[in-house]
This record gives C-alpha cells, sequence and structure tokens, in this order.
C-alpha cells in the first residue's frame, strides 16, 4: 500500500515478500479440478501414441474414446481425466462426449467394469420374430457370472431376426440356446471371411441379393480379386484424365441416380454444386445406416467393398477432393475390420495417387445418419445436427465444403459409367426409373436385400422376390421407409414405391426399408415401438423432439389413446425439430390415426 512520506512524497511498502510471490505463482500454476495419476496417464499414452508434435488432433477424440473402451471394455473416470489432460481439452468436453453416445459406459471410481455383455436387438423387425421372449430368457439364464443382458436398438440384421449380439459377436435367428452356446464358448468376436469371391451387382438386377442361407461373414471381394476383374481401371483412367470429367457428371446426372441414404437429392447436381466451391473441398461417405429396417449398406460392403471404394475414388477426382472421411457404424464390427484391411491394400499397392482416406467409427447414435450430425461426430464431438444455412456444401467438415454421400450411392457410380447411364435408368415400373435396393424384413418368407425397379408395389415385391407371405400370415400393413416414413395398410398395396411417390400419403421411402406386418400384428404396436426408439435416440438438443418424443411414447402405452394431445405433439415436432428425427416422429402416429382407426377404437 502507499502511505505519505515527506511532503510530496509517495512511499511504498511491500505486502508480501519474494517468498510469498513465488508461493502464490506455484500454487497458480498448477492445474485446477481432478489431476491424472500416473498408472492412468501410462495406460492412455499406452493406447493412443506419445503426443505428436503440435498435440493430438482434436478430431480424433472418438476414435481414442473406442480406444479406451475396447481395452477395458468401458471408460473408467480416470482415464478420461488422463485422456483430457494427454489431448488439453477440457475434461467437462471429454465426458460430454463420452456420455453422449449409447455404446460408451463411463465408470467412475473403484466400481469394476462390466462383464460379457449380451445385446439383444429390440428393433421392430426382430420383435416380430419373437425378440421381446428371447430377451426374458436369457435375463433368467445367462445374466450372473460376469455376463449382462440389455437390449440394443436395432443393429442392421433385420433380414436375420432375431438377432444377439454377444460382445461383438452377432447370432443370427438366435435362440436361448445358441446364445448359450456362444457365451459359453467365449466367441466374443465377430468371425473372418474369405477375400476371393466373385460378386457382380449388375447380375442381381432384379434378384435377390441376400442368399436363402444368411452368414455372419460372407466370402467377399479382396483387393487382388477385384483388380483382376476389372477393379479400378476406370478410377485410373478418371484420375490420369482419360475420362473427361464433364462427361462423367452428365452419367450422373443423366442416370437419374439419387442419393440413396433417403434425401434422395440428385447425385449429379450434388458434385456439381460442390465442385464449384471453393478449394480444399472434403467428403464424408455416411454409412451409419442406423434406420430401423436397414442393412443394404452392410449387405453390399460385406460382400464387394472395393466396388464402393472405386466409387469414392471416382468422385473425389472429379469434385476435386483432398480428403474423404468414411463414417461407419459401430454396430458394425465385421464390415470394420473389413474395410480396414481392403483400404490398407489398397493405400500399399494404389491403382492411381489416392486422396486422403480415414475410415471413422461411429458409437451408437442414430442421429449420427443426419449429415451434420455426422459430420459434428467426425470432428470428435456430440452428433447434434447444425442449424441450416450455411448447407454443409458450403460450409461442411472442418468449415470446408463437404460431398456428402451414401454408401450405396457411390456404389452404383462405376456400373454406371462403363454400361452407361441408360443401363441404370432403363429399370422401373410403373412409371418411375432406376433399381432400388430393397431392405425387406418382417411376415415375408424370404427377407433380404432385393435390387428390384422403383415404382415396384408391395404386393409385387413380396410375392415376385420374397416368396410370399409365410404361411398362416397375410399382409395387414407395411412401413415403406423405416421407423421414420409411416405406415400403410394392405388396402393400399399399389403405390408405387419411389421416391416422391409416397408423400401425398403422409409416407416417404427414405432408404427402402420395408418391414411387413400380417394380421397377426398391430400397426399401433409398431407404432409404439417406433416412438420409443425415437425417444431413446432423440440428441436431446431441441425441446420438441427431447419431450415431445418421451410424451408421445407415454401416451401410446395408454389403451385409449388422447388424439387431441398426440396431434398437439405431433405438430409442434414437425414444426419446430431441428432436424429430420423430430419431423418425422409425428409419421407413425398419424398413419395409425388415419388408416388403423379400429385399432383406436378397441
Amino acid at each position: 500500500m502507499n502511505h505519505p512520506g515527506r511532503k510530496g512524497e509517495v512511499q511504498a511498502v511491500a505486502v508480501a515478500t519474494v517468498d510469498d510471490l513465488r508461493e502464490r505463482i506455484r500454487r497458480k500454476s498448477k492445474l485446477k479440478g481432478r489431476q491424472p495419476d500416473a498408472q492412468s496417464l501410462a495406460e492412455v499414452v499406452a493406447l493412443i501414441g506419445e503426443r505428436p508434435e503440435g498435440g493430438h488432433r482434436r478430431d480424433l477424440l472418438i476414435e481414442h474414446l473406442h480406444q479406451l473402451n475396447d481395452a477395458y471394455r468401458c471408460l473408467h473416470d480416470r482415464h478420461l481425466v488422463a485422456l483430457a489432460k494427454e489431448m488439453n481439452l477440457p475434461m467437462a468436453e471429454v465426458y460430454e462426449v463420452a456420455t453422449f453416445y449409447h455404446h460408451f459406459e463411463v465408470v467412475k471410481g473403484d466400481e469394476q467394469a462390466p462383464g460379457l455383455t449380451v445385446r439383444v436387438c429390440d428393433g421392430l423387425s426382430c420383435e416380430l420374430g419373437g425378440a421381446k421372449s428371447l430377451m426374458s430368457k436369457l435375463q433368467a439364464t445367462l445374466t450372473g457370472n460376469g455376463v449382462r443382458v440389455v437390449a440394443a436398438p436395432c443393429v442392421g440384421r433385420c433380414e436375420q431376426a432375431p438377432v444377439a449380439v454377444v460382445h461383438q459377436n452377432p447370432v443370427l435367428r438366435a435362440t436361448p440356446e445358441t446364445v448359450a452356446t456362444a457365451v459359453k464358448a467365449e466367441a466374443t468376436t465377430h468371425p473372418k471371411s474369405s477375400g476371393k469371391a466373385s460378386f457382380e451387382p449388375a447380375a442381381h438386377a432384379l434378384k435377390a441379393v441376400s442368399p436363402l442361407q444368411q452368414q455372419v461373414s460372407p466370402d467377399f471381394v479382396g483387393y487382388a480379386a477385384y483388380q483382376a476383374q476389372g477393379g479400378y481401371a476406370l478410377a485410373a483412367a478418371v484420375s490420369s484424365g482419360q475420362q473427361d470429367t464433364e462427361s462423367l457428371i452428365k452419367a450422373m446426372e443423366d442416370s437419374g441416380l439419387r442419393g440413396l441414404g433417403g434425401a434422395g437429392f440428385p447425385a449429379g447436381r450434388k458434385w456439381r454444386i460442390v465442385r464449384e466451391q471453393p478449394a480444399p473441398r472434403v467428403m464424408a461417405v455416411n454409412i451409419d445406416e442406423g434406420e430401423p429396417g436397414t442393412f443394404k449398406d452392410r449387405t453390399y460392403l460385406e460382400r464387394d467393398p472395393h466396388r464402393f471404394l472405386e466409387g469414392l475414388l471416382i468422385a473425389a477426382k472429379v469434385v476435386g477432393i483432398d480428403a474423404c472421411y468414411i463414417y461407419l457404424r459401430d454396430e458394425y464390427h465385421g464390415a470394420r475390420a473389413l474395410l480396414e484391411a481392403e483400404l490398407a491394400a489398397l493405400q500399399a499397392n494404389p491403382p492411381c495417387p489416392l486422396p486422403k482416406i480415414e475410415l471413422r467409427r461411429g458409437a451408437g447414435a442414430y442421429i449420427c445418419g443426419e449429415e451434420s450430425a455426422m459430420i459434428e461426430s467426425i470432428e470428435g464431438k456430440r452428433g447434434e445436427p447444425r442449424m441450416r444455412p450455411p448447407y454443409i456444401a458450403q460450409v461442411g467438415l472442418f468449415g470446408r465444403p463437404t460431398l456428402e454421400h451414401n454408401f450405396e450411392t457411390l456404389y452404383w457410380v462405376r456400373d454406371i459409367v462403363q454400361k452407361g447411364p441408360q443401363w441404370f435408368s432403363s429399370f422401373g415400373a410403373n412409371g418411375r426409373k432406376g433399381l432400388r435396393s430393397f431392405s425387406v424384413s418382417g411376415r415375408v418368407r424370404q427377407p433380404g436385400v432385393k435390387l428390384a425397379p422403383a415404382g415396384i408395389t408391395i404386393r409385387e415385391l413380396i410375392d415376385q422376390y420374397c416368396g410370399g407371405m409365410p404361411e398362416g400370415h397375410e399382409l395387414y400393413a407395411y412401413l415403406p421407409g423405416g421407423a421414420s416414413g409411416g405406415i400403410l395398410p394392405a388396402s393400399m398395396d399399389n403405390i408405387p414405391l419411389d421416391f416422391d411417390t409416397l408423400q401425398p400419403y403422409g409416407c416417404f421411402i427414405g432408404s427402402a426399408a420395408v418391414i411387413v406386418l400380417s394380421q397377426h400384428d398391430t400397426a399401433r404396436e409398431a407404432a409404439l415401438n417406433m416412438m420409443r426408439f425415437f425417444a431413446h435416440e432423440s440428441c436431446g438438443q431441441c425441446t420438441p423432439c427431447r419431450v415431445g418424443t418421451a410424451k408421445a411414447a407415454q401416451l401410446m402405452e395408454a389403451p385409449q389413446w388422447d388424439n387431441a394431445t398426440l396431434e398437439d405433439l405431433c405438430q409442434v415436432m414437425g414444426d419446430a425439430s431441428i432436424c429430420g428425427l423430430g419431423q418425422a416422429a409425428p409419421n407413425p402416429i398419424r398413419c395409425v390415426q388415419k388408416y388403423f382407426p379400429q385399432e383406436l377404437a378397441q
């Protein structure tokens, strides 16, 4: 403090000694909050590697969380503290990301890591296949001794229902006995398959793609086999300039190929839009495939991965892409191992210069099928949809112009260019054009992926591609586009199934996930299954969706529906939700009210 000395002077008096100041500085230099212990820090570094010059990449946070989760079957909070320290991130940020995704389980303090987890799919197709009974029997017989049995949202194997997953090993058409056998044998990893198969998708046009005898790991076309069958010749020609860029875009436009993830945006037009944006540009490929009833991308990927990768290389060259990020849903453990190995083979012996390609792993969040939420997840954040505009074609991944595509859209690029756009557009029925990969499950004799003409009706699809209805079952209702695509009665079995044809009826085709119900099922129970799924998968960012889906599911459980209140909820969800999840959630409710009033009168 200061006090007067001689007249006209001000004398300074020390309020702290030098040692006091040093102690104050020492205390301030210590980080606030919980500090990592040496063992946890060493365990984290052993998994994610030493800190590189410039620090760990922020966008790899979810990948590092997966490394910890795989190693310890959970996320110990002490490891999260160490990871935050190592990545120079706030602990709160790491914790928020870790707790957002369903496949991460944070364990606090001295709590033990979960033992072996058996997940039973409770999606609609598996529910029709007896998942509820399977779940109750497994919980009664397996729970304990280090094993737990839990319900899981759709795992993308609807044609093999009911499905249980023993850690990372799917058990198809599961029974209590087959699951118990897998648990006893400690069969916890997805089995591998041979890479010497031959698969020509064009040969399956107007046929079933899925074999009648389903396998966990079918043989696939590996890198050497794909090249021997003419693979990557087109990509090499495009890379060397032998193929004119404008002609390639024109082929996409003339083919009528549209985004096959659900939105249906014309592929060629998207290439033009992104190509006109300033460089550098990036690509994000969506293989999240979380829409209940959808499994087409998995079916093609686990048989013919390089046809997709060649389509990716062609699109990247045409649009001028520097880096490609492939986002694969975490439930597809076998497909991930396959794709990692085949990407490594491609990069070790490339047929042409390659862009940077990174495979990113989802963590169990349906919302990440929405393009902007997927981009947030690739950046290592919570998968919450962005407000638009700006659209991701202008400001997308890492703030760059982004070409976003579904797996199957890229899968058809090679065939369209080589066979000509008219080959693809020549297919069609009832005035529509193109091919559609229908994922068909539920009450049919032969579920699976059916490569049928766009515009086919549900009756034609069932009778000509699925072997008809099972004995004792008659068509009662169908979902033309998975959970969010609505529900239609059997009396409306003549509507062409394609983009733009179902909207007048309050439905849409989306990813062409068709779930068939018979007279032994009810539309209201199917709608309730869907709404529970939406409530579980809402990201929680916006109140209309977060609260509306949960409240709607609660109201739909009542013997008598409160239709007035449900309509109020539908109106608010549809009008005020940020993304398509909340906007489409009312579809099953409104379809039951409109087309199945007899079920609500009971």
